[in-house]
């Protein structure tokens, strides 16, 4: 029985086999990937600038009812053992960032994650920057060690405890900082660590990008300046530098539809339209914290394909709150307006179905 729905479901969907990330647990009849997709025979198609990659627009109900039954943790709901959840078991976050010039980026990135639904967040960050972070909110555990001469050996213990690291809100760009961050990354190999990296964190992958070969568990998240940086715009380099990532990494492309690339099946899942005309500064970091809490909880409810999930969640989470501060504030709203909308919009969304 189970061999006749895996060729049925092979002939009908494209390279389903080879996609790690799209889930097929055929006792629960769930399937994750190009079952989403709407029409994907009659929908898919070749575009003339993106040739080589194949695009495929994506059911966002189905996604939206998957994250709110089985990734989604309850609250005060019991785990195997009979026992509640204690606190840290919703989300360990870690931020890597914040400089002297830049310090609201990795609060905001920290600070999303906990609204999402994180229990804890941390932010490793430069000496200067510490005082200024801590003063933005008490809830956030800040650790001044990003410029430390040993600041691996202090860093590094802090990450076995973490479930999901962002790099790269408010990094800066002091090349002694970015040694140590590329020296990060080589231990979150060793320790299979998820990651979540964004603004300077990208700047460091232009010159290193086969930094993340042998990598898992692996968003990127650039915006449109970013990806052209990163990728090119011509399709050919595009398609080379994006199979030197691997098959553990996928790429949330921003925009006014955000895009998720699957490097290793050359797809791109096109999200839905949201938001509003005004985008102001920070958005980025809310988007880049509302993915890590969606990561850990994917992760932890065993979804094959947590970053995917994890992605099209936030991205849809993250527009709706800025068409709901849009709405209040129009061209004055800024991100902590955002922010303060993550409440509502969260309940509305993934906890009150009609």
């Amino acid at each position: 029985r189970e061999e006749d729905i895996k060729m049925s479901l092979s002939k009908r969907f494209v390279n389903l086999q080879n996609l790690n990330y799209y889930l097929l647990p055929l006792s629960h009849s769930k399937i994750i990937g190009n079952w989403l997709s709407s029409n994907f025979h009659q929908n898919s198609a070749y575009s003339s600038k993106m040739s080589k990659f194949i695009e495929v627009p994506i059911q966002a109900e189905k996604l939206l009812k998957l994250t709110r039954s089985t990734v989604i943790p309850k609250l005060n709901a019991t785990g195997s053992s009979g026992k509640q959840r204690h606190k840290g078991q919703a989300g360990r976050i870690g931020v890597i960032g914040g400089s002297l010039e830049y310090t609201g980026a990795p609060y905001f990135s920290a600070i999303s994650a906990m609204r999402v639904g994180a229990d804890l967040a941390h932010v490793f960050c430069q000496r200067d920057a510490a005082v200024v972070i801590k003063s933005y909110s008490p809830e956030l555990i800040v650790h001044p060690l990003l410029d430390a001469e040993d600041a691996i050996e202090q860093i590094a213990p802090w990450l076995e405890r973490l479930h999901v690291l962002i790099i790269g809100p408010g990094l800066g760009r002091d090349p002694k900082i970015q040694k140590t961050v590329i020296s990060l990354i080589e231990h979150c190999k060793h320790i299979n660590k998820p990651l979540i990296i964004d603004a300077d964190g990208l700047f460091i992958l232009n010159e290193n990008i086969d930094l993340l070969n042998d990598l898992s568990n692996v968003i990127l998240t650039p915006n449109a300046m970013e990806f052209r940086r990163l990728f090119s715009d011509d399709v050919d380099v595009m398609k080379q530098r994006m199979a030197r990532l691997g098959a553990g990494v996928i790429v949330l492309e921003k925009g006014p539809q955000d895009k998720i690339y699957i490097p290793s099946t050359s797809e791109i899942y096109t999200l839905p339209a949201g938001g509003s005309g005004r985008r102001c500064g920070g958005q980025g970091d809310l988007l880049c914290g509302s993915i890590a809490t969606f990561f850990h909880w994917a992760l932890e409810s065993n979804q094959s394909n947590a970053a995917f999930v994890a992605t099209f969640a936030a991205s849809y989470l993250v527009k709706q709150c800025n068409a709901a501060g849009f709405e209040k504030w129009g061209r004055s709203m800024v991100a902590s307006d955002m922010l303060n909308e993550i409440h509502i919009v969260f309940r509305n969304v993934f906890e009150e179905t009609n």
